[in-house]
């Protein structure tokens, strides 16, 4: 068996002290820049690795944040492996559905802002997905293995965060603040759908304006149905007790829904209304797929907005009018919120609510 190399195997080859060497690790204190060079070799040469576990046991702190995400579903397209070693295929592809999962555009910018955060503060992010029926277990687990935890609104129960908190700080991020006085990090998603509403009645004139909404009981939508309901009544506008549509925030479901509208509107079932407003943009994109390819002018049959300000919201054709969050900066917060906790236990509860802005594009109409 080869023999790991440890910090006074170091120490010895470049003829310095263990202190030296960890300050050479660690970038902290002064070193002569040849003796530097002398550790940085002898680390080379004997292909030394610092342990984790051992600063733990010094530091009490692992150098990771955890990061808790929702089960985004179905995940066909991941359970028959690639074979290897096949031919090159050439294949006439027909299929214009897509499999991008809900959440898969926001919870990736999540991502790479928390990403970003940590690795400036030399630390790095490990990512759990709740998916049951193990998550209690998992995301236990993982709150063993970090400094910190940073949860999706909705992942988990207030009880078990509640008893994860006792051994790591907990910050929340979207939906509204917690009971549980937990750290949260969030954006003012009733205000935003409200802007929005706003703009499309007195804007564009639009009065029947129908709310499109994702997977039930979801802490955001919840929210952005609420400021739905507030524009309308301050609007005088009827005010609905539930959504018009539900989806479950992914663009394949949209389609289907789509579809529906449409068959029972050339039914003369139903009018199409003025506008959709959408819980998300890939909700609103879904849609947009399909009353393309039945020949409805978007925005002119009827208008469509979303949430959430994805880059495909951008480059489609009309442009999505959108309310955009700051989606890598939530995950950027959350970190920042989490190292305050770290550098001192004894702070309050903090409250980080990012600003959104409505981004006014075709898909609602010349402005």
């Amino acid at each position: 068996m080869v023999k790991i190399a440890t910090m006074r195997d170091v120490a010895v080859r470049a003829g310095v002290s263990v202190t030296t060497v960890s300050r050479v690790l660690n970038g902290t204190g002064y070193v002569k820049t040849g003796t530097r060079r002398a550790v940085e070799a002898a680390i080379a040469d004997l292909g030394y690795l610092p342990s984790g576990s051992a600063r733990g046991l010094v530091t009490r702190r692992t150098g990771m944040l955890g990061l808790c995400l929702p089960d985004t579903g179905p995940v066909a397209d991941l359970r028959a492996p690639v074979r290897v070693g096949q031919r090159v295929e050439v294949v006439p592809d027909h299929d214009s559905a897509g499999t991008v999962s809900w959440g898969g555009l926001y919870f990736g910018e999540v991502v790479r802002g928390a990403e970003y955060a940590a690795w400036q503060a030399g630390l790095a992010i490990t990512v759990a997905v709740a998916r049951p029926p193990e998550s209690d277990a998992r995301i236990r687990e993982l709150a063993g293995r970090v400094d910190g935890l940073i949860v999706v609104a909705g992942t988990q129960s207030d009880g078990l965060l509640d008893h994860l908190a006792h051994r790591v700080p907990v910050v929340l991020v979207a939906g509204p603040r917690p009971a549980g006085g937990f750290d949260h990090v969030g954006v003012d998603n009733a205000r935003g759908v409200q802007a929005l509403v706003d703009h499309l009645h007195r804007g564009h004139g639009i009065r029947d304006i129908r709310y499109v909404a994702g997977r039930p009981d979801t802490p955001d939508d919840t929210e952005r149905f609420a400021g739905f309901r507030a524009a309308l009544r301050r609007a005088g506008l009827p005010v609905p007790e539930v959504p018009a549509l539900r989806g479950d925030f992914c663009r394949p479901t949209a389609r289907r829904l789509a579809r529906e509208l449409i068959a029972a509107h050339r039914a003369g079932d139903r009018a199409l209304p003025g506008a959709l407003v959408c819980a998300n943009d890939e909700t609103a994109l879904g849609f947009l797929d399909v009353f393309t390819a039945e020949g409805y002018d978007v925005p002119g049959d009827i208008a469509l907005t979303g949430f959430d300000g994805v880059d495909a919201g951008r480059t489609c054709s009309p442009r999505l009018t959108t309310v955009e969050q700051p989606m890598a900066d939530l995950g950027r917060l959350a970190v920042d919120v989490l190292r305050a906790c770290l550098a001192d236990p004894r702070l309050p509860r903090q409250e980080r609510v990012a600003p959104v802005r409505v981004l006014l594009r075709d898909s609602c109409g010349p402005h």
